[in-house]
């Protein structure tokens, strides 16, 4: 049987890793998907890279410098696209689509934005569209949902999915040191981006949660709806407290299903220092899904770099080979649920969602300020798990009141909060973080 023909925009990190196992692994794959994929064409706007692929390739791939091309060439079965960002992305993935040929992407951006078009004209045009590598790499966590968990109503899936936050929060909770400071030992090592704000602000991780929501639940991808906060705010000062309680922050993406909707964040949270997910340290990443027939699952990977998302490419192109010729009514929905069955289901505001809380209060050290402080957060129906008292390093006669409650809603606490701070025995911003028990 002929090989399945593919063209490859982008040749950077992860377009010249897919290249590279393709070819390495070409025996293994040709026996798992049936026949032969081969990389006919590339294209590459950096002529310099193009040069020197195309000096080890020889003569026998294509490599043009406008990605139309490539997307318009009629000899090409599966277009990869592996440059990031929405244009002109978009554009390419949808021509390719007009053009009858199947896609295979890591842009979670893209995806998380635009999926409901993309998936829509896939439908139409009776084409596959594959993006295990849009979310955590490696770790096959989109053909987990789609496929391994199938028999599941998902309750609930907690995920560190973003390495550069993870490794920042790591660094700072070992050896101690502020945000600043470990953003640029990251950068230095590679971590981080020159311009790191789609990572510490949270937005690539809301990316890829939002993928992984409307798969678990069967809703329309809806990035616009998270709630996003990142980690350039987080003080070492309250890693130490939370440290000493028994907890872990990490920068979660969390989505959930409640009876009144679907709550859709990512934001730092306290996890219990016993939990699996919180001894992931380092770039890596890990999800955990709860699920009610399976229980609990946790996937753990690399979730980023070149072999590591190429190894989930490769994948994508073996499960669409295989499919290539099948009727388009009986693979996979690219979101798991089958159109008719998706359901609109509503995001929750923040304000509706439930969880615990941990929460910094710098106040004088006089009789009373933590009777006020309780009265108020009893007024308001919130329970108090625990209550830590320490110097504060702020100034003499203050000091640092750390309250852990139990979960509430997020609404309620903030009313709470509002209250608290308008005190006069409150001398500075009161810190808030959210915590998880993940049980």
């Amino acid at each position: 049987m002929k090989a399945i023909q593919v063209g490859l925009i982008g040749l950077g990190t992860v377009g010249a890793g897919t290249f590279h196992v393709l070819q390495r692994n070409q025996a293994d794959i040709r026996g798992r998907a049936g026949r032969g994929i081969e990389i006919a064409m590339v294209a590459a706007r950096n002529a310099e890279r193009a040069e020197a692929f195309r000096a080890v390739v020889g003569d026998g791939v294509r490599v043009v410098a406008d990605a139309n091309e490539l997307v318009n060439d009629a000899g090409i079965d599966i277009v990869v696209e592996l440059i990031g960002g929405i244009e002109p992305a978009r554009s390419l993935v949808l021509q390719a689509i007009a053009n009858g040929k199947h896609v295979v992407t890591a842009n979670k951006a893209l995806l998380a934005l635009h999926g409901s078009e993309i998936f829509a004209a896939a439908r139409e045009k009776g084409v596959d569209v594959a993006f295990e590598g849009a979310v955590a790499g490696g770790i096959p966590i989109i053909k987990a949902l789609r496929e391994g968990l199938a028999a599941n109503r998902i309750e609930w899936i907690a995920g560190i999915i973003n390495g550069t936050t993870n490794f920042i929060l790591s660094e700072m909770r070992g050896k101690g040191l502020d945000f600043a400071t470990v953003l640029k030992e990251a950068q230095r090592l590679g971590y981080a981006e020159s311009d790191p704000t789609f990572d510490i602000e949270g937005v690539d991780a809301a990316h890829k949660l939002t993928i992984m929501s409307a798969i678990a639940f069967g809703v329309p991808v809806q990035f616009g709806k998270a709630h996003v906060e990142g980690i350039s705010s987080l003080q070492a000062t309250d890693i130490k407290y939370a440290e000493q309680l028994g907890y872990r922050i990490k920068l979660l993406g969390i989505t959930r299903r409640r009876p009144e909707g679907i709550e859709l964040r990512v934001h730092p949270t306290l996890i219990p220092a016993s939990r699996l997910i919180a001894n992931v340290e380092g770039a890596m990443n890990a999800v955990v899904v709860q699920a009610d027939a399976v229980g609990t699952t946790l996937y753990y990977g690399k979730g980023a770099g070149a072999e590591p998302t190429a190894s989930a490419v490769v994948a994508d192109l073996v499960d669409v080979t295989r499919l290539a010729t099948a009727d388009p009514d009986h693979r996979v929905p690219h979101l798991a649920f089958q159109p008719d069955a998706m359901s609109d289901t509503p995001i929750l505001e923040m304000a509706a969602v439930h969880t615990a809380f941990y929460l910094r209060l710098v106040v004088a050290d006089q009789p009373g300020v933590l009777s006020r402080i309780t009265t108020i957060l009893a007024e308001h129906d919130i329970s108090i798990d625990a209550v830590l008292q320490r110097e504060s390093a702020e100034g003499e006669h203050q000091t640092d009141l750390i309250i852990l409650t139990h979960d509430t809603v997020e609404g309620r606490m903030s009313e709470a909060l509002a209250k608290m701070q308008a005190l006069p025995t409150v001398l500075a911003p009161i810190v808030k973080l959210r915590k998880e028990e993940l049980a």
